[in-house]
Parts: C-alpha cells; structure tokens; sequence
C-alpha cells in the first residue's frame, strides 16, 4: 500500500468555492492516498487596506467572527479539530444560509463537542496574531493576488512542496472522477515555471 501523503488546505469559511475545493477532497482521500489537514487563512486579512466594493467590504468585515473562532477552537482542542468544525460551520453558511453570528459558532461548536463559550472569540481581537500567522504560512508561497482555497501538497520531487491556489469547481467530483481532477492538479502544479490555466465562470457554486 502506498504511504499517505499530508495535503494541507487553507479555508476562509465565508468563501463557498474553498468550500466546494474541501469537499472534494474530503472525496479525493477515499479513493487516493492522501490525508487532509484543515488550515485557517482570512479573506478580511488578505484584503485589509484595499479599495472594494461596499457590499464586499461589508462580507469581509462580518467575516473575521467565523475565522476568529476557528483559530480560538484550533488552540482549545488542536488543529485536527478543524475538519469538523468547518464541516459544522461551512454546512450552516453555504448550505442552510445562516449569516456570521452567535447562533452559527455556538451551534457548531457544540455539534463537534467544544466549548460554545469559543463563540466569544468572534468579537475579541485576541487570536488575530495567530490567525495572521495561520494566513501568512498559506498564503506566502503562493502570493497575495489569489484568495482561497489555497492547497500545499507533495511536489515530484521528494521533500519538495507545490503551493498553488484552487480548483475553483463546481459541483466538487466525486469517485474516480474526484481522483482525476486530483491526479491533474498535481501534474500541472509540479511542473517548473507552471503559473496560470482559468477560463471564466459562467455558473456559481452548486452544493449537492
């Protein structure tokens, strides 16, 4: 049996694309071998001084509570406890459309077995060092003009490490199809001197 690999991941719970990237390879570990860690980056971070739209500016300040309490939890019971708790969160964001607040972080707090009293982290500034070194450790072999997800995974040669942003995709693949997209990813983000491949969106995320 092939050894396992650690691919790490770094999520703003806000974003749904990272929250489509995360559940294809929650699908991506069933079928290659990978084991996913859950990371924190912050798109109110990465965007901080920037001239934006008003309605953007409004999701980004409204989005350091989920980040915040991530961080505060990861502290509290140990970075593994992330999977579950973005899973808890990002499920109550994309799919049944609460909005960042008390009754979103107590609720997943308590779904994955932590303190609800975590949800004060939303309104304190006290983990925000932390949260910026999280940001920082994904973000910075990747660069500041890309959000998330951000993905770290073993490159072609031994002991060195890819860092690229996306798949941005929709719906996340599932079965062997997950696989391929994954194999793909891989092969083009090991590749020297490999920097871009997009084309424009012309449909928004669908969560099945």
């Amino acid at each position: 049996m092939s050894e396992r690999a650690a691919v790490d991941m770094w999520f703003d719970p806000i974003c749904p694309w990272a929250w489509m990237t995360s559940r294809w390879l929650l699908e991506v570990e069933k079928i290659r071998p990978v084991d996913v860690r859950f990371n924190v980056m912050s798109l109110s971070v990465l965007n901080e001084g920037r001239d934006l739209p008003e309605e953007y500016r409004k999701l980004l300040d409204n989005g350091w509570g989920p980040v915040r309490v991530c961080i505060a939890a990861a502290e509290a019971a140990g970075p593994q406890v992330l999977r579950d708790l973005y899973t808890a969160l990002g499920t109550r964001i994309h799919l049944q459309k609460y909005e960042p607040g008390e009754k979103l972080y107590t609720e997943a707090l308590t779904e994955v077995g932590l303190d609800p009293a975590l949800a004060d982290a939303a309104t304190s500034d006290a983990w925000d060092d932390a949260l910026r070194a999280s940001h920082n450790a994904g973000m910075k072999p990747v660069g500041t003009d890309v959000g998330t997800p951000v993905i770290h995974a073993p490159g072609p040669v031994d002991g060195e490490t890819v860092a690229f942003f996306g798949p941005v995709v929709t719906p996340a693949p599932k079965g062997e199809a997950a696989g391929r997209l994954w194999d793909g990813v891989l092969l083009v983000a090991g590749t020297p001197g490999f920097y871009e491949l997009k084309r424009s969106r012309d449909i928004g995320p669908i969560f099945e």
